[in-house]
């Protein structure tokens, strides 16, 4: 073996693709681009656009809202607080778990779902948690404190008056 016959595997390198250089590269004169026209053009984005019809996307009704403002909760089961307790943690924070590493990131807080079950005494705090998830905590002997706001009930109608007089006193 020399160093001359050294070479990559076929198919190693790709050749670049030289594009309008004559007929006899099968690539000359409109360089795989079809025919004449804007498209044959450099710098032409005509995505969705229908000849001057009105586009698709314009015709279809408009669906739906994003709130700009929603919250996103990370949500958790009963089964993965059994494997924070299970590594002998007994009293549970958002960030404890995300520093054991059994949740990545909390986002806006951490919902914890009624899923799977708890047979270790636990305190668990968390934002947001289900009637069943507390449930079966308080059954095994635990105890959930939730950091969430509290949400404050619409007044309406007398509601709303007797508040505004109570307010003024």
């Amino acid at each position: 073996m020399r160093l001359t016959d050294l070479r990559d595997n076929p198919g190693a390198r790709k050749e670049r693709k030289r594009v309008g250089r004559g007929i006899g590269s099968g690539i000359g004169k409109t360089g795989g681009r079809g025919v004449k026209g804007q498209k044959s053009r450099s710098g032409v984005a005509i995505n969705g656009f229908e000849g001057g019809q009105m586009p698709l996307h314009m015709r279809l009704p408009k669906r739906g809202f994003n709130n700009p403002s929603a919250k996103t909760f990370v949500e958790i089961s009963l089964a993965t607080l059994q494997a924070a307790a299970d590594a002998g943690h007994s009293s549970i924070t958002e960030d404890g778990l995300v520093e054991a590493g059994l949740v990545r990131n909390k986002k806006d807080g951490l919902r914890l779902l009624g899923s799977g079950e708890v047979s270790s005494k636990l305190d668990v705090t968390v934002t947001y948690a289900t009637a069943s998830a507390r449930e079966a905590i308080e059954k095994a002997g635990g105890s959930v404190t939730m950091t969430r706001p509290e949400k404050t009930k619409r007044l309406r109608g007398k509601e709303r008056e007797e508040a505004k007089k109570a307010k003024k006193k």
